[in-house]
């Protein structure tokens, strides 16, 4: 680390000011050496040097401020690493001013540390950045064919059916799928969602603000039938006021099409059209006809493209991530279209920068909610049941309805608690990533923000965001659209070499897996740390030794990787490998 007083060993924006001290100091000493000598001139030639002496000095701060000015600006361009003392402050970060570094595991990322260390001029293992289980590759998209069955694309609809979601990006991209299939059901037409503006998400678009709505009706047309708006004799119809308005109150949460049947067709045939209010996880996945299931596919993973606006900034988000070196896997090709031509750089650079997309769910809400504690004391207390208090009132008062109350200690061991930054390098550094691996991180806005991320950026410091990527004016036309903002997160997540996720009920880290899975073969591999078993291993904090925490992990992580066949009842979205949507090749 070198002397205290080292120059090298200040951080950049200090060095400016060690140097003024420096030059300080000497003036002062010749100025003593000066007033001893005998035979000083006094008169016009000393206050001249004075004069001069002031001049050099004021040159001097002047310089100063240009460097540092020059530095900042650095930082903010795009593609250069980021200045993490800005990356994770926002209106969401809710960090206390001035707050020091919260630890929960030191001695491990002490640990951590060191072993990456000796590591950073080692070969890297390979077998990170690629599938561990080849026979992934196996599985091939083919939900886009046409959907065979016995019915086909109706000849005459049984009415109209209005979608309004609910939720932020991703919950509306299952909500737009979910009404897809219920229209293939009950042989209706489908008029194009509408998604509802939220206190929460504070985002107008609609449907054609995200999606391209031609391609989307053009890719569904030999399906369902799906048109702009009603017709206009429909358009003046008060539809609660004929009772066919239906919430989520009027379909239990996994309905079945038994269920649509008979709670939806019968007022869909008596007045020629029903509103889904609120509508969105409101169609489970089994049991389900197979062409109904395979149209749900054929929804998510081909109907559902980014308008070009999106595309295009994704597409240099990409370039810059992987500074424009050129990578055109079918996963860059479904995400950007066209515009993965767009890199006027491929030529010029060889190869392609590898990177690994992180979804760290440690918001405020997500925090508060899982009455948990994250190592911040009373303080952290204090603020999270204020949060609680403010946003969650019905929730509390659940909770003192309820006898039984499970502590956070308890919470943790059960796998309740979302993972802290410091966790999630701990599990990075566990399989063994090299500090200089660049990590993307999605949505940015970190509860406790730098005091947070602290511990993270002392192990993998190349942290980089939407934010630090593009420049304001790219983001401008962004900024008060959460979800074409988190369509680029989104982008960036599939995209990436390596995604790692911290909650797997996620629904971003949901759809972003089951994308890769479906096109990405065995070139996209997806980190699923299971937080029961990782809080046992970080219980051993005290304890363990280095060698056997990453063993552990990897072990971890590799258990998760087996995703097999889809299982009953589980999301198709999550994981399409199965026959309904992909098919196997021998």
């Amino acid at each position: 680390m070198g002397k205290q007083g080292s120059h090298k060993s200040l951080r950049p924006e200090f060095q400016g000011w060690h140097s003024k001290t420096l030059l300080l100091q000497g003036l002062k000493s010749d100025s003593s050496k000066c007033n001893s000598c005998r035979g000083l001139y006094v008169g016009k030639k000393h206050i001249r040097a004075i004069v001069v002496m002031f001049g050099l000095l004021g040159c001097l701060f002047l310089l100063d401020s240009l460097i540092i000015s020059f530095f900042e600006f650095t930082n903010l361009q795009p593609g250069t690493a980021p200045n993490n003392s800005t990356v994770f402050q926002g209106r969401d970060s809710y960090t206390y001013s001035k707050q020091s570094p919260v630890y929960m595991y030191e001695r491990l990322l002490n640990l951590a540390s060191s072993a990456l260390a000796e590591k950073e001029f080692k070969q890297e293992s390979s077998n990170l950045w690629v599938e561990p289980f080849r026979k992934a590759s196996s599985w091939k998209p083919c939900a886009e064919t046409k959907v065979q069955s016995n019915s086909g694309k109706p000849v005459q609809s049984n009415g109209y059916i209005l979608i309004s979601a609910n939720g932020g990006l991703n919950q509306q991209r299952v909500a737009v799928c979910n009404a897809v299939a219920v229209a293939s059901l009950l042989n209706a037409t489908l008029v194009i969602p509408e998604f509802l503006y939220s206190n929460v998400w504070k985002d107008p678009s609609q449907f054609g603000d995200i999606y391209q709505k031609e391609y989307f009706m053009n890719t569904l047309k030999d399906d369902i039938i799906i048109e702009k708006e009603l017709p206009p004799h429909m358009k003046s119809l008060d539809v609660e006021a004929i009772g066919s308005q239906i919430t989520d109150a009027d379909l239990p949460k996994e309905a079945t099409p038994a269920d649509y049947i008979k709670v939806v067709l019968p007022l869909l045939l008596r007045n020629g059209v029903v509103h889904f209010l609120g509508y969105g996880n409101r169609l489970g996945f089994d049991p389900l006809p197979s062409d109904i299931q395979r149209l749900r596919c054929k929804c998510n993973f081909h109907a559902l493209k980014f308008v070009p606006k999106i595309q295009q900034l994704g597409s240099i988000l990409i370039q810059r991530i992987r500074k424009y070196g050129a990578r055109r896997s079918m996963l860059d090709t479904q995400l950007l279209g066209k515009f993965i031509h767009n890199n006027k750089y491929h030529e010029a650079k060889r190869g392609s920068a590898k990177y690994l997309a992180l979804h760290l769910r440690f918001e405020i809400d997500m925090v508060a909610y899982s009455l948990c504690e994250f190592g911040g004391g009373e303080e952290e207390r204090k603020e999270l049941q204020a949060y609680r208090e403010r946003h969650f009132p019905l929730f509390l008062e659940r909770l003192k309805k309820n006898s039984t109350s499970i502590s956070p200690m308890n919470l943790r061991k059960l796998g309740r608690c979302p993972l802290t930054p410091e966790e999630a390098a701990l599990v990075l550094a566990g399989l063994g990533f090299k500090p200089e691996t660049y990590i993307y991180l999605a949505g940015s806005h970190i509860y406790g923000g730098n005091s947070r991320m602290e511990p993270f950026t002392s192990l993998y410091p190349n942290v980089i965001t939407k934010e630090n990527l593009l420049t304001d004016s790219e983001l401008a036309p962004f900024r008060n659209f959460s979800s074409q903002l988190a369509a680029l997160d989104f982008i960036a997540c599939a995209s990436a070499d390596v995604f790692a996720m911290t909650d797997s009920g996620s629904q971003l880290s949901s759809l972003v897996s089951g994308f890769r899975t479906y096109y990405g073969g065995d070139h996209a591999p997806t980190l699923r740390p299971n937080k029961t078993r990782l809080a046992a291993i970080l219980r051993e904090n005290n304890t363990i030794k280095w060698n056997r925490f990453e063993v552990r992990v990897k072990k971890m992580i590799l258990e998760g990787q087996k995703a097999g066949i889809r299982s009953y009842g589980r999301s198709i979205y999550r994981n399409p490998k199965c026959h309904e949507c992909m098919c196997k090749h021998h």
